[in-house]
Parts: C-alpha cells; structure tokens; sequence
C-alpha cells in the first residue's frame, strides 16, 4: 500500500495553476483521489484542498463541514483569492485547518498539505539535542514568519523582508494562531526557542522580490 498523501480536490476553479495540478498529479508524496474513494480510504491520511470563493463563503462552510462529518482525522487546507477575517474564522468553524492564498507557490501549497497529514499520525517528538528541531506541525514558511513574529516584526515589516504581501503574512500568522492556540508575542518568543529557531538579526537582509510575489500581490 502507497504511503502517499491523499489529497481531495474540492470546487475546484476553471484554470487551476497547470503547475499546481502537475506535482498533485505526479509527485510520489501525493495523491489524489475522488469523493467516492473517501469510505475506502480507512486510516490513510487524507487533505481535502478546498478552493473556497469570495462570494460564496457559505457554500465553502457548508462543503467543508460536510467532509469533516464522521471523518475526524480528515484535514482541509483553504485556498482562496481573498477573504475577511469574519469569513476566515466562520471557515475555522467549520473546521478548516489552514490556508493559502490562490497565488501561493505551488511546492509551497504541497508542503502545506504534507504538514497537515502529519498532524494526523504526528512522529514522536525528537529529543533535545538528537537530530533537526521539531517545527510542531508548522510549514517552512509559517516557521520562517514565527521568526520574525517573534522578534517583534510587524505584518508589513515580515512581507518586506520576505518579499510576500501583507495579506499573506496576515494568513499565516492565522495559522500559526490556531496551531499554537496563542497570539501573544512572549508565547511566540518561547516556542521558537522551543523549535531552536535562529534569532532574526536586524542586519539580514530583505529578500528580493520574486516575479510570482509581485504579481499575486497585483491579484
């Protein structure tokens, strides 16, 4: 049997990113699969990837709860183009369990999707000082941000130094509020210690602007 990830592609838009469908498609760490393959999936991990639209954030709600009903161990990543903080949480009710805006890099929405199988069967906790710090279910990306959350950086200060828009800081540091169940900065600074993430220095340097940044943030 496959160890892959089996991702559910749910309301998906015309023209999804022909990059994103390729590696859900074709990296062996994945692999989709229908709604009918739902009851057969046992204890398998499985993401839905839900693309929820501005418009309808009802619809988004009610789909989702549908998916997580009976299946408690099922995860769901949000993918969409723009939401408010009141649809975000009414979602988070729901039970989305993350999000990512419609211009993320795609290897970066896959490794949002792995992320969240492994809070399905997590690995035992390493112990200090045996191997990489444990990151606590958080992605790369929501790492490098608790890094500058962390150290005092404002939203828009982390999206200058990290070459992303405001609002995917904004979506982040939401997600990094429901995995650490905390907003607080002195719970922030204690948890990356916790991970051993390096300090942000004021002297490292902002990161250059990358062409699918500049254009997201034109969406």
């Amino acid at each position: 049997m496959s160890d892959a990830v089996e991702v559910l592609i749910v309301d998906e838009p015309p023209g999804l990113d022909a990059t994103l469908r390729a590696i859900l498609e074709h990296d062996p760490a994945l692999r989709t699969i229908g709604e009918d393959d739902l009851d057969r999936a046992g204890d398998r991990p499985i993401v839905a990837l839900v693309f929820v639209h501005e418009t309808e954030p009802a619809e988004g709600c009610a789909r989702i709860a549908a998916l997580k009903d009976g299946r408690p161990g099922m995860r769901v990543l949000v993918t969409f183009r723009a939401l408010d903080a009141g649809t975000m949480f009414q979602l988070i009710e729901a039970g989305a369990d993350a999000f990512v805006g419609r211009g993320t890099p795609a290897r970066e929405v896959c490794a949002t999707l792995l992320a969240l199988a492994g809070e399905i069967a997590p690995a035992p906790r390493a112990e200090a000082g045996t191997g990489a710090p444990d990151t606590a279910g958080l992605t790369p990306r929501e790492a490098e941000v608790l890094r500058f959350l962390s150290a005092g950086f404002s939203n828009k200060e982390v999206a200058r130094r990290l070459s992303l828009s405001v609002r995917t800081v904004e979506t982040h540091r939401l997600n990094l509020r429901r995995k650490t169940q905390t907003g607080r900065l002195k719970d922030l600074v204690s948890l990356a210690r916790q991970l051993g993430l390096a300090p942000v220095l004021d002297t490292e340097p902002a990161r250059a602007t990358p062409r699918h940044a500049v254009q997201a943030a034109r969406l």
